[in-house]
């Protein structure tokens, strides 16, 4: 395990985007309904992550990408991609998050959680572009806290179940 000194770390907020050649990254976003996406070259060592908090903003888009929704999250990483002289298909994909943050509410009125539909979105594009997924741990109920470290891959989670009161 490498100490905290010997690389930078980004935290992504909500909506957020990093892409990065510098394999000395370490990438950390905490997740509830939202979802996070990575995208690593395994040979380069260098990658991405997005923390989109709705599948799409439809109509409404303009010119410039926006990382609050997942088809235009994945839009800015084929760009990245493509800016360090890349395919696609080279990358690595992971998926990660959308829990169900109020589970009595959505059952109580027949609604799909926004979480579910996040992960619907991102498995949705990912398969409409022919790009598998290599790991998730995607839905259940509570929040997760992610980790993804560019020098080798790797995708850290640490899952919190939401907890019912007695």
């Amino acid at each position: 395990m490498r100490k905290a000194s010997e690389y930078f770390e980004y935290f992504l907020q909500p909506g957020e985007f990093q892409f990065s050649d510098d394999p000395d990254v370490r990438m950390r976003t905490l997740l509830g309904s939202c979802v996070a996406m990575t995208m690593w070259h395994p040979v380069r060592r260098y990658g991405g992550m997005c923390h989109y908090m709705l599948p799409t903003r439809g109509a409404r888009r303009t010119a410039e990408l926006d990382g609050r929704f997942g088809d235009e999250a994945y839009l800015m990483f084929l760009n990245e991609a493509i800016r360090f002289g890349t395919d696609p298909n080279e990358y690595e994909i992971k998926l990660f998050g959308g829990g169900d943050m109020f589970p009595s509410v959505n059952k109580s009125d027949n609604r799909q959680a926004i979480g579910k539909q996040n992960v619907q979105a991102g498995l949705g594009i990912l398969a409409l572009h022919g790009q598998p997924v290599k790991a998730s741990h995607v839905g259940g109920e509570g929040h997760r806290i992610v980790m993804f470290d560019l020098w080798d891959g790797s995708v850290w989670v640490k899952h919190q179940p939401k907890v019912t009161p007695p």
